[in-house]
């Protein structure tokens, strides 16, 4: 079975003739050097291509992307100007920005979906090419709308929905607006077969000791928006995968009520293991899509290869006639995973059957 062929079945709920595996979060520019044969100065004169290539090498089936650091010496795609940017950011700050964004009514007389949507589906065409025989399976983070804007803003973000929350609810409503729209683009290339139907998306709601904020706001005013924004998707038969970092349990079912399709993430320290979520069900009855179940923290990390291969068959058995499974990681591989763990990986899927 060729390699698009296996990872459309898995997205479709059907078994392919063995599991998928996705590549597209290796970051770590030793391994990608070692994985794909170059030196380190071919490596960062064109990061993107000989990421891609290692992927390649090591037999992935599909790429969810491929990881590029944001300097060279380094593997983070943040760099330190971002991220002191974040803590500078006062309340007064974030209330100026929210007071600049548009309204979404200007928003929806701004949005031209045909010019978005030829846009989309020539740069998708484009990295699909590059791909080759590798399914290109790139996520969308702002399909769906921000609950928590931590990422833009710092830890003020939180003092300003405590203290403003009526002013922060314009944060949520414009992103479900811009992530509609982005849904309504990917929708029609969902149909159009330009695209896979099953995209990863998501926002970290949790810390490894459970959520982030309170659950009577998201539900009160988050998840209606969730809904809102996948809608299009949601009727054109795509499958909405939820990133999960940390101790997600607390929102698994309200993400399923919205109409998640699967999950990806699972960090077990944190309480989310792979036999536990396979059980649960979308909110029309259908399996999970479950796109895990390795953990970068634990068994890839501290692992030994043998151990690394167990845990392919220990989610295999989890999600044997319960869920959809294609391989993937919790989280980015970085410099300090063991090279020898991650070809176990790959070769553990690719030797598995069903």
């Amino acid at each position: 079975m060729d390699k698009k062929t296996r990872l459309l079945k898995t997205f479709a709920l059907e078994s392919p003739d063995r599991p998928a595996i996705l590549g597209g979060w290796l970051a770590a520019p030793n391994h990608i050097q070692a994985i794909a044969g170059c030196s380190d100065d071919d490596y960062w004169a064109d990061p993107f291509h000989w990421g891609r290539e290692a992927e390649r090498r090591l037999g992935s089936d599909g790429l969810i992307g491929v990881f590029t650091p944001a300097a060279r010496g380094g593997y983070r795609n943040v760099d330190q100007a971002i991220l002191d940017a974040r803590a500078g950011y006062s309340v007064e700050d974030i209330l100026a920005e929210i007071d600049r964004l548009p309204e979404p009514d200007q928003l929806w007389a701004e949005f031209d979906e045909a010019r978005e949507y030829a846009q989309f589906a020539a740069e998708w065409q484009a990295q699909q090419a590059g791909a080759g025989d590798m399914l290109w399976c790139e996520p969308d983070w702002y399909v769906i709308p921000r609950a928590i804007w931590y990422h833009e803003y710092g830890e003020n973000a939180f003092v300003t929905l405590g203290l403003y929350p009526e002013r922060y609810r314009k944060l949520l409503q414009v992103s479900a607006a811009r992530g509609r729209q982005r849904a309504l683009v990917r929708a029609r290339a969902i149909r159009a077969g330009i695209c896979p139907p099953a995209l990863l998306s998501g926002e970290d709601l949790c810390s490894q000791e459970g959520l982030l904020v309170s659950p009577r706001f998201l539900r009160a005013e988050y998840y209606p928006l969730v809904e809102y924004a996948l809608e299009p998707l949601l009727q054109a038969g795509a499958k909405v995968v939820w990133h999960c970092d940390g101790n997600s349990r607390p929102v698994i079912a309200d993400l399923l009520t919205c109409g998640i399709g699967g999950l990806q993430g699972f960090q077990t320290e944190c309480g989310m293991d792979v036999e536990w979520i396979a059980g649960r069900r979308t909110r029309a009855g259908d399996p999970l899509l479950i796109l895990g179940a390795m953990s970068v923290t634990t068994t890839l990390l501290h692992g030994t290869p043998a151990e690394v291969a167990g845990e392919v068959r220990r989610a295999m058995r989890a999600c044997r006639d319960r869920a959809a499974l294609a391989f993937f990681v919790s989280n980015t591989i970085t410099p300090d995973i063991p090279l020898e763990n991650i070809y176990a990986f790959w070769e553990a899927v690719r030797a598995s059957k069903w």
